[in-house]
């Protein structure tokens, strides 16, 4: 059964309707900024308290901590992840170019850090592929590898501590742009790398680094290409030489990729049924260890092996800080990337687990992890996509299953590093490459993409293609680029439309796809559903003067004739009386509904402003200079449905010198309404609507 609704009530104009429902403005603009002041600055006991559980919170929701329900579940997902933790942070760590240990470091003290301020419960941080990636460019164009250099000599020693100085000055540098940011409250400069940026860059960083392994897996001792075209020259020169190839590398390859894909497959497939996932990567770093020193590989088939891990923690020492001229455009991509992949990340399991995040407050966190970690030898870390998914399947609750994540590795630091000594790089290498999984699959969301939108599409081709045919930095910034460009597109070819209304309604739709609405007769109702500024003000009055017809000619032959009728008003005094009082100003109103016009004419123009989100002071001027052609040609303007800020920048621009104020109403209807009781003057200004 269908309802109807009538609504009686008066006609609103913008004025009428302040004075009856609006808010009284305040007037001590000065005091009120004072008081906010004062309240924010304003030190007591619960205020420290409400500070404290809001920038470290761990004292938030650690008294809150249910033991027995939780419990069980973070300890076995934090026990899953450390574990994991272990081949990922060393084969990671060849990323970044420096040794093995450094990765261990860096899955160590980021990771206790972020349990403390982070406000992410399924967030695990450490290293990440695309990072690790990023920072090794950085490393390899600084401190570049000789080709001959024994592993053993001290040159060789010094040449880790170098380039392990330039990974942290990057993570020091990381953690205090980070920290900075925090500050002046950035967290929301995230929202700029959209997702199909995050998703096309990851996926194409991806190739990089499967590519970067490539000379490892085949065992062949070549210099790392950095810059634009890395990965095609990287291809080049690992296909040059293809003949030098290890032959025991190989079989090391492709028996660990044999291993680990069919079992990540079964992790993948199967994660609900499994308690916990497999820990194939462990379990293969372990066998090839022990093969490996069975067999003497090292020094039978010279197989490059990871060699001494020091066991113990490392002594605090600074970075690298006369480098930072050098790394700051890295760096602040870097940093961008790895904190836009940590926000995007804690969102998704946020949304999915309904609780909140904070971006500014996981500034504060990653700045921290990033500055203090950077001073134990760690390079940039952030929140890890493989370890974070784990994490959440294995069942953790909070941030409490990074304590067992971090006494793993721990564990490992301490008495287990030192057995590694003959792991092979080569099985390091596949471990990279099979992380890689989840961005490989991110093209399955191509079709779904193309189908809800062409541009978003666009966005992740180019980006996709930029980072693989260029590089990594220069890549994510054509990206980025790109998509602002569309944004601006949109916003300059937004869509103009003439509504036309349903009959015995209120209600205004476009004509063009409603054909049972219908124009009223002698109004053009406009709408534009975009903001009006220099980029799109030319565009605007196209479709303006497109819609209504104002071309030179017409302006010209309708001015002489409503210059005819004004003087005819002249002749016969007509004035108007609204409310009592004298009003001339526009004493010709209701003589212009009388003009002499078929019905077919426009006569005045309504422009929906609802969905014009701001204008500029050139879209202002554009207003104006509309509004005064059309009284040119005897057409009256009206405004409906702006927003106050719309309307604040249209009043201070001038407009109201060229326009009625009493001709801006609250809704489209009751600017039709009093147009059309213009033209028949009835004795009240009551609408009546039927729905």
């Amino acid at each position: 059964m269908s309802a109807s609704v009538a609504v009686y009530r008066n006609i609103y104009t913008e004025d009428r309707f302040k004075q009856a429902y609006g808010s009284e403005e305040s007037s001590g603009g000065g005091l009120w900024l004072r008081d906010r002041l004062a309240g924010t600055c304003r030190c007591s006991r619960r205020a420290c308290l409400h500070l404290l559980r809001e920038r470290v919170p761990i004292f938030s929701w650690l008294p809150t901590y249910r033991l027995k329900k939780w419990l069980v579940g973070d300890t076995v997902a934090g026990l899953t992840v450390g574990i994991l933790h272990i081949p990922q942070g060393m084969a990671f760590a060849l990323l970044t170019s420096v040794a093995p240990i450094f990765g261990l470091y860096t899955s160590f003290f980021p990771v206790v850090l972020y349990m403390i301020f982070g406000t992410g419960r399924h967030v695990s941080t450490g290293t990440f592929a695309v990072v690790s990636l990023m920072t090794g460019s950085v490393v390899e164009q600084l401190v570049p590898t000789p080709l001959e250099m024994n592993s053993s000599s001290p040159e060789a020693a010094e040449f880790e501590a170098q380039r392990i100085g330039v990974a942290s000055a990057v993570a020091l540098l990381s953690g205090i742009i980070m920290l900075c940011m925090f500050v002046l409250q950035l967290g929301f400069l995230s929202t700029y790398l959209s997702e199909p940026i995050v998703k096309a860059f990851t996926s194409a960083a991806a190739f990089h680094v499967a590519i970067s392994q490539l000379q490892s897996m085949l065992g062949l001792r070549l210099p790392r290409h950095t810059g634009t075209f890395s990965l095609f020259k990287t291809l080049a020169v690992v296909m040059e030489n293809l003949a030098h190839t290890n032959t025991a590398e190989l079989l090391i390859s492709l028996v660990c990729l044999a291993v680990l894909v069919p079992v990540k497959e079964v992790n993948t497939r199967y994660r609900h049924r499994l308690r916990t996932p497999i820990p194939v990567e462990i379990l293969t770093v372990i066998i090839a260890t022990f093969v490996t020193y069975a067999s003497s590989l090292d020094s039978s088939y010279n197989i490059e092996i990871v060699g001494h891990i020091p066991a113990g923690f490392p002594r605090p020492q600074p970075p690298a800080f006369h480098m930072f001229p050098a790394i700051a455009g890295d760096t602040i991509a870097i940093t961008f990337v790895g904190y836009a992949v940590s926000v995007s990340l804690a969102m998704i399991y946020a949304d999915k687990h309904g609780y909140s995040i904070h971006p500014n407050q996981e500034l504060l966190a990653h700045g921290i992890s990033n500055t203090v970690s950077s001073f134990f030898t760690c390079f940039p870390s952030s929140a890890t996509l493989a370890t974070t998914n784990i994490l959440e399947s294995a069942g953790g609750y909070t941030q409490l299953s990074a304590l067992f994540t971090s006494l793993v590795v721990l564990i490992v630091l301490l008495l287990i590093g030192p057995l590694f000594y003959f792991l092979p790089k080569a099985v390091l290498a596949c471990i990279n490459v099979t992380s890689l999984r989840q961005m490989f699959l991110q093209f399955q969301d191509l079709p779904e993409l193309w189908r809800i939108s062409k541009l978003d599409f666009m966005v992740w081709v180019v980006t996709w293609l930029s980072v693989v045919v260029l590089n990594v930095d220069l890549g994510l910034a054509i990206g980025v680029g790109f998509s602002m460009m569309t944004v601006i597109c949109r916003t300059q070819r937004a869509e103009c439309s003439v509504l036309g209304r349903a009959s015995n309604t209120e209600i205004y739709r476009p004509v063009e796809n409603h054909n049972k609405c219908y124009e009223v007769p002698g109004v053009k109702i406009l709408t534009y559903n975009g903001p009006i500024y220099y980029g799109n003000r030319s565009f605007f009055r196209e479709k303006m003067s497109k819609l209504l017809g104002l071309t030179p000619e017409k302006i010209r032959s309708r001015e002489k004739a409503r210059k005819a009728v004004e003087k005819r008003d002249r002749e016969t005094t007509v004035s108007t009386v609204e409310r009592g009082i004298a009003n001339t100003s526009f004493s010709s109103e209701n003589e212009f509904f009388k003009s002499e016009r078929s019905e077919s004419d426009v006569q005045a123009v309504l422009i929906d402003c609802s969905s014009v989100i701001f204008v500029d002071v050139a879209g202002a001027r554009l207003f104006t200079q509309m509004c005064t052609e059309c009284q040119k040609i005897g057409v009256h303007v009206y405004l409906a449905n702006c927003n106050e800020n719309v309307l604040k920048i249209l009043t201070s621009s001038g407009l109201m010198s060229h326009m009625n104020p009493q001709h801006i109403f609250v809704t489209v209807h009751d600017a039709v309404m009093y147009i059309q009781q213009q033209k028949e003057k009835p004795p009240e200004h009551t609408t009546t609507v039927w729905v």
